[in-house]
């Protein structure tokens, strides 16, 4: 009875609901089966056990007997256990590894690595001298070892996420997330912050005691920061500081801000841009380049600059960049100049408005390869770079021609394969004002058919070379001047045409070293506008009547030449320097005939006595010109030549000569006129060019042979000028250009000179090269006015034995003969050098200068200076003489995000406006 009392109890405790489980299930099944033998033995077969009275159910059941399926229930799913499991030391798996030792203590629950250690545990990494983990406090240190010297080496590197910490030593919580830092070093975009004491309130908020911000590489002994006493840090968001003054050399300064803001993040940010102030003698004092920057998206933004000076004058300028990945990038600038000089009432006020747009747009190559979109833009005022407050651009100001040109083209893959392209272009004379643009043009082509051969046939003779194909030439032209740019007049001027050409060829050989081409090209002109010659009776002039409707005229000609190639080699022996010298001659023999297109030409009266005397076309002034009457039926005659040499290679281990070009191209030419009466044979033009000096230096040169000779009124006369006692030709004209461009870099340029969207002053319409100066946009002095090198790069070229100066050298070099009417002079003869070079790693000096022989006088001329202050950049620049007599000193922080801290002084050119 006791074994059954025992059982009795323990299935109390044992079936209670919160604690049922199948351990428990089994474990009472036992006890129950040994607690109730004695019943099983006095009973036989019935499998019943009796509970006490006392703990029997009040049912109408009978509750004295309970069977075993009723006691064992399943356990409840709502129940819920109030007691806590213990928690494990560690959350997540622990991994590490260190070079002198891993040491675990598991008394006191420490986890020591030592010499080079990692530990990586949850979201974090660390790196450091030594590492301690108590796994029992849920708490990591790490710090810095020492050497074999006695210094400390392996600074902690904390990193949780994309956040990174680099201090001299850390103690954090793995639970709280909390942390304490000493010295710790952090970037931040481009601050580097280092704090005294930082504290990690959690995984997005520290606060740090004496902090030290700056944008300097070397945080730990920077040229320059910013100390702030107290400073909050939100990594990618913000950081906030408190009372903040700036250190110098670690000199403090009494320069300082009580509290400040620094927006942090990935992306392009909205905000302020801080103007300069300025003075000049004519517009008086001024506050240049203040603005808004709107960071609009991740594809595009837009900077609202403006100036004002305080006589009245005021400018605006909107500058956009944008860019898809893959697909487009390019920019757009739009300024607008209101300039005032002098007062209101004094004779030499003046006020005029200047405006400049440009645009820039180039298409990824990959994007879509059977379309293409570009656009280089500049038009604007013509005196625009001549009187411009806010540019400071030489050879833009020398540049008289303006040009834009917006393009689009497709190609259609059929067969034959047709291409169609419409363009608007524009150019601007600005010394005459006057633009030229069309608005636009249509091009379309057919590619050639061969309409005698198969598509995979070899075309060989004349029949299956025979091939023509169909272009379309269609313009809205528009020739008008800069103050009637976009009036209504400049539309009404417009001139529209449309030409079609059917051109037709082939070509085959003879002699079988001779090529032979031919073929013919068919005409048609479509004019939306004619004219009409009347005399005017009021003016006793003759007027041009505009007769507007369709009207079209039809030309056709034929063309054929002739030529070879001969090869010539002069051998002087493998052992001689010069082995041997080879001589290429390609001489060409042109025909061309072009019939009289008389028909399309009327008479008019020139004197208004009725007899109409003479004659003229309707078509002329088109956009594709008119008919010719005369006939026209020339002979030509080219010959060019090429000059190699084989010289023996100065490196002995070579055993092929070396290949020198002599002479790129010496190329004669001239015609024959059979159809005129007199001065049928054209002047002898000869030109050449050739390379020197491995490639370095250009040489260019061009002169006109007259074989006429010249009357006493300096006309040129139907007789040979041997005849009338001269030489066989007389030199009319001459000139030569010599470039020179070298450096000590190798020839190694850095930066694309070439491309508008790098080269500011190439987009202005001025050079690539700094002959005539660089081009500073005084809305941004933070660029370098030199080909900048990375400094440390350049330093580690200089040692205590041997210091490398880098250097550049450009030559420029044109000389023009003229004696066309037996003038005899030297119209031009300049040169013009531009040379930078860097004295020390960090101080870079340059010049632009040039000499003029005939004015004999100095060009312009330029200084450049400049001083990389590490975080810092000092220029300043210098125009001595001349129209554009200037100078500015610019010293400011290179760092986009503290830009605004500068000191930019400049002595503008005084510039009349005109």
């Amino acid at each position: 009875m006791a074994r059954q009392k025992l059982s009795h109890i323990f299935t109390k405790i044992v079936f209670k609901p919160l604690r049922t489980n199948l351990f428990h299930i089994v474990l009472s099944a036992i006890f129950l089966t040994l607690g109730s033998a004695e019943a099983y033995s006095q009973e036989g077969k019935n499998k019943t056990t009796t509970i006490p009275a006392e703990k029997q159910p009040s049912t109408k059941k009978d509750s004295t007997k309970v069977s075993l399926s009723e006691i064992i229930k399943p356990a409840d799913s709502t129940a819920q256990d109030t007691l806590k499991p213990k928690k494990t030391f560690l959350e997540s798996k622990v991994k590490r590894k260190a070079v002198d030792y891993e040491k675990m203590d598991q008394k006191k629950k420490l986890l020591t690595l030592y010499n080079q250690a990692e530990l990586y545990y949850q979201d974090f990494e660390l790196k450091a001298g030594i590492i301690v983990m108590d796994y029992e406090k849920n708490e990591v240190y790490a710090g810095r070892i020492k050497d074999s010297l006695g210094n400390y080496t392996q600074r902690p590197v904390f990193k949780q996420g994309s956040n990174v910490i680099e201090p001299d030593s850390i103690r954090f919580n793995t639970v709280t997330k909390k942390a304490l830092v000493w010295n710790s070093r952090s970037t931040q975009g481009e601050l580097n912050i280092k704090g005294e004491i930082t504290k990690k309130e959690n995984d997005s908020v520290y606060f740090i005691k004496n902090a030290r911000i700056t944008t300097s590489k070397n945080i730990d002994d920077p040229e320059y920061y910013f100390l702030a006493r107290k400073l909050k840090l939100v990594p990618g968001k913000k950081v906030v500081v408190g009372l903040t003054n700036m250190v110098i050399a670690d000199v403090p300064t009494p320069l300082g801000i009580p509290f400040a803001f620094f927006p942090m993040s990935n992306k392009g940010t909205s905000g302020l841009i801080l103007p300069s102030p300025n003075d000049s003698n004519r517009q008086g004092f001024s506050l240049q380049n203040g603005g808004i920057y709107l960071a609009l998206s991740d594809n595009y933004d837009l900077a609202v600059m403006g100036d004002y000076y305080t006589n009245g004058s005021y400018a605006m300028r909107f500058e956009s960049s944008y860019a898809k990945r893959y697909k487009f990038r390019g920019n757009l600038n739009v300024r607008f100049e209101n300039q005032i000089e002098s007062e209101r009432g004094f004779p030499d006020y003046a006020k005029t408005t200047q405006y400049n747009i440009q645009w820039s747009h180039t298409q990824d190559p990959k994007s879509n390869p059977n379309s293409r979109f570009s656009a280089s833009v500049n038009l604007g005022s013509s005196k625009y770079y001549q009187q411009s407050l806010n540019q400071s651009n030489v050879g833009s100001a020398l540049n008289n021609t303006l040009s834009s040109s917006v393009s689009f083209s497709k190609t259609f893959n059929t067969v034959p394969q047709v291409n169609m392209s419409i363009t608007a272009t524009h150019s601007q004379n600005t010394q005459t004002e006057t633009i030229n643009m069309t608005l636009p043009t249509f091009q379309g082509s057919v590619d050639r058919i061969f309409p005698f051969a198969s598509e995979d046939e070899i075309k060989k003779g004349f029949i299956k070379n025979i091939n023509f194909q169909y272009n379309l030439n269609a313009q809205n032209q528009i020739t008008t001047k800069d103050s009637l740019f976009f009036k209504p007049q400049m539309f009404r001027d417009a001139r529209v045409g449309f030409q079609h050409s059917i051109p037709i060829s082939t070509n085959f050989k003879i002699f079988k070293y001779f090529s032979v081409s031919a073929g013919g090209n068919y005409n048609e002109v479509w004019y939306m506008k004619t004219i009409e010659k009347r005399f005017n009776e009021a003016t006793q002039k003759v007027d041009n009547v505009d007769i507007r409707g369709f009207d079209a005229f039809r030309t056709y000609n034929f063309s054929s030449s002739i030529g070879t190639t001969i090869y010539g080699t002069f051998n002087f022996g493998e052992k001689k320097k010069i082995q041997a010298i080879r001589h290429v001659m390609r001489p060409s023999v042109s025909y061309s005939y072009t019939p009289s297109f008389a028909k399309y030409y009327d008479t008019y009266d020139p004197d208004g006595s009725g007899t109409m005397l003479k004659e003229y076309t309707r078509f002329e002034g088109g956009i594709y010109g008119a008919p010719g009457k005369g006939v026209s039926n020339n002979i030509g005659f080219s010959l060019s030549n090429t000059f190699e040499a084989k010289v023996t290679d100065k490196d002995s281990t070579k055993t092929e000569p070396k290949k020198v070009m002599l002479l790129n191209n010496l190329n004669f030419s001239t015609s024959y006129d059979m159809t005129a009466d007199s001065l049928k044979l054209a002047p002898l033009r000869v030109s050449g060019g050739t390379t020197l000096l491995e490639d370095k230096m250009n040489v260019n040169f061009a002169a006109t042979l007259d074989p006429y000779a010249l009357d006493n009124a300096n006309r040129r006369i139907d007789m040979f000028n041997i005849d009338n006692g001269g030489s066989l030709f007389r030199l009319s004209s001459a000139n030569i250009t010599i470039n020179y461009s070298f450096s000590s870099k190798d020839g190694t340029d850095e930066n694309d000179r070439s491309d508008p969207l790098k080269n500011q002053g190439l987009r202005n319409g001025g050079r690539e090269d700094d002959l005539f100066g660089t081009a500073r946009d005084l809305g941004d002095s933070r660029q370098s006015q030199f080909n900048d090198e990375d400094t440390e790069k350049a330093e580690k070229r200089t040692t205590f034995y041997k210091a490398l100066l880098p250097w550049d050298l450009r030559l420029a070099y044109s000389l023009t003969y003229s004696n066309s009417t037996r003038q005899n002079e030297i119209t031009n003869n300049s040169l013009m050098v531009s040379g930078n070079i860097d004295l020390t790693p960090r101080w870079k000096v340059g010049i632009s200068t040039g000499y003029d022989f005939v004015q004999d006088g100095v060009t312009f001329t330029q200084l450049r200076f400049e001083r990389d202050l590490l975080s810092w950049r000092m220029d300043f620049n210098w125009i001595p003489i001349g129209d554009y007599t200037s100078w500015g000193f610019f010293i400011g922080i290179k760092s986009s995000v503290l830009s605004d801290i500068k000191w930019d002084k400049r002595k503008q050119p005084d510039k009349r406006l005109r």
